[in-house]
């Protein structure tokens, strides 16, 4: 992987889009070597220069049920049945929401952190984004131990949907990778968005049934948590991983449609954007 220099052509790779998904699939598989380099580097440094370490994957989860179960038995909020014991429920959620949020945030991070290799090397763009989501589903894997915690904590019973839930956390990850990878380049560029990022899923996590069980549609706030994309394809996990009822077929998949077809969409506006992103940087 050497040095090399950066062409831009006055066509559009949209006009031959046969050449252009080739190309794609190309670059996908020859990044696997690299990603992997990548994630086993970006691992290592998050978790040495981290006094906690993996504790972070519990903490937010713990605490954030702890906070709501007092919440609530001191009678501050009223919160509706949900259909595991509620620390449970919250846990549970939460560390599917951090996972979301994870793989929003992942591409943002990867591309700023990356844009002095960028500028420097000429190497498939893909990479750095698929050792993000690598890190995703390690992050997650450690989850699991509190999850597994969870199911023995409160007994919860093992349904035979438990096979299928991951198929419902990938597509989940797909949406907030398909997010991240389309905010990635101007991310890059304009530092303020990242802030504004957190400011958005700040306010995002009370859009999704993470404390609270899913409201019914009456009202502005039950329109908007049943209109959140994020809302069926967390629900759906939960419920997989659990009860094995899916209370919303439909919006799930019209959700996981959303999340592939969209990823699709913004890898190809991610490779298109990235030259002049990167020939912006090095100006």
């Amino acid at each position: 992987m050497g040095q090399s220099l950066i062409k831009h052509t006055p066509e559009s790779q949209l006009r031959h889009p046969r050449q252009l998904f080739k190309q794609m699939l190309v670059d996908l598989l020859a990044s696997r070597e690299l990603a992997w380099q990548l994630l086993i580097r970006d691992l290592r440094a998050q978790y040495r220069q981290s006094l906690l370490g993996f504790t972070w994957a519990f903490l937010p989860p713990i605490v954030t049920a702890a906070g709501m179960v007092m919440a609530k038995q001191s009678q501050v909020i009223s919160i509706g049945a949900t259909d595991l014991p509620y620390p449970a429920y919250v846990m549970f959620s939460m560390a599917l929401w951090q996972t979301f949020v994870e793989s929003l945030n992942g591409p943002v991070i990867a591309v700023t952190q990356a844009k002095q290799m960028l500028a420097k090397i000429n190497f498939p763009r893909e990479a750095i984004i698929i050792s993000q989501i690598g890190q995703v589903f390690f992050n997650f894997s450690i989850k699991l131990i509190l999850i597994i915690g969870l199911f023995i904590w409160f007994r919860i019973p093992i349904t035979p949907s438990i096979i299928v839930a991951p198929v419902a956390l990938i597509h989940l990850i797909f949406l907030g990778t398909a997010i991240g990878l389309l905010i990635a380049p101007f991310g890059t560029l304009y530092q303020d968005l990242s802030k504004g990022l957190t400011l958005a899923t700040g306010f995002w996590l009370f859009l999704t049934p993470v404390i609270f069980p899913v409201p019914s549609r009456e009202g502005l706030f039950g329109t908007l948590v049943n209109l959140n994309p994020v809302t069926p394809l967390l629900v759906t996990t939960r419920e997989l991983a659990t009860t094995g009822i899916i209370s919303n077929p439909q919006g799930f998949w019209i959700a996981s449609g959303l999340a592939i077809i969209g990823l699709l969409l913004v890898w190809i506006v991610y490779r298109l954007a990235m030259p002049f992103v990167i020939e912006r940087m090095s100006a």
